[in-house]
């Protein structure tokens, strides 16, 4: 019997976590993301993926964006489902 990995995020399920740190509707997430909400992103993707990222400069610097964060997050964890 194979386990099959959950898909990453996509970009409704991102903006879903930013929104539930400050308590806010997803359509009040800006494009940017902050360093306290780019934290807040990376604990809750590794607590619900059961994974942690391997983050490193160039990984932080995409993800200052939501589409940025969502390419970086998606390359991260096929990258681990690979492995």
């Amino acid at each position: 019997m194979t386990s099959q990995q959950p898909q990453p995020p996509g970009r409704a399920e991102i903006v879903a976590i930013l929104a539930a740190m400050g308590g806010r509707a997803p359509d009040e997430v800006v494009e940017k993301i902050g360093s306290l909400e780019l934290a807040w992103l990376v604990s809750q993707v590794e607590e619900r993926y059961g994974r942690r990222l391997d983050l490193d400069d160039d990984a932080l610097l995409q993800m200052t964006t939501i589409s940025g964060a969502v390419a970086a997050i998606h390359q991260m964890l096929a990258g681990a489902n690979d492995a």
